[in-house]
């Protein structure tokens, strides 16, 4: 039950990282960060942490950002999908390799996203929408070592 509580504590954090107000130069390049998590919660806990929770995260975040109700879902399925087919490698990499897996993986959700806005007419002007992929996959070892710091504190198992 506490392990269940930690896990789902990072995942608030990260919904309320997702949706405070940033600067408008910097908003186009906010890093992913419920992506990033749900990341890494597959890949610690696999067993625990899979499609369900990353589905229920997206439709969270589609909620609380007011977006196409099901697109973040979608995304980050995907993202937790590549994940459960890559954790057993990814886990044994150093964590600048680490970065360069997660670069393509939210690079390709950041891509299904932009499909997924297309369709609906909100189209971005440029591909600077790649970018949150990009400071993502460059904040992932600093992520990847806070979310299992708190593994390790809290025993999340």
């Amino acid at each position: 039950m506490r392990s269940s509580l930690i896990v789902g504590l990072t995942f608030l954090a990260a919904l309320v990282l997702s949706v405070v107000p940033m600067p408008a130069p910097f908003d186009t390049a906010r890093p992913m960060w419920l992506a990033m998590v749900v990341a890494y919660w597959v890949m610690a806990l696999p067993h625990r942490v899979g499609l369900l929770t990353a589905w229920v995260a997206g439709l969270a975040t589609d909620v609380l950002a007011g977006e196409l109700f099901g697109q973040n879902a979608l995304v980050l399925v995907l993202v937790a999908w590549l994940m459960l087919l890559l954790y057993q490698r990814i886990r044994r990499f150093p964590l600048w390799q680490q970065s360069l897996v997660m670069l393509p993986v939210l690079g390709i959700a950041q891509m299904v996203a932009l499909w997924l806005s297309s369709l609906v007419g909100n189209r971005p002007p440029t591909l600077l929408y790649l970018l949150p992929a990009v400071i993502s996959a460059v904040l992932w070892p600093w992520v990847f070592s806070v979310l299992r710091g708190v593994r390790r504190r809290f025993h999340v198992l």
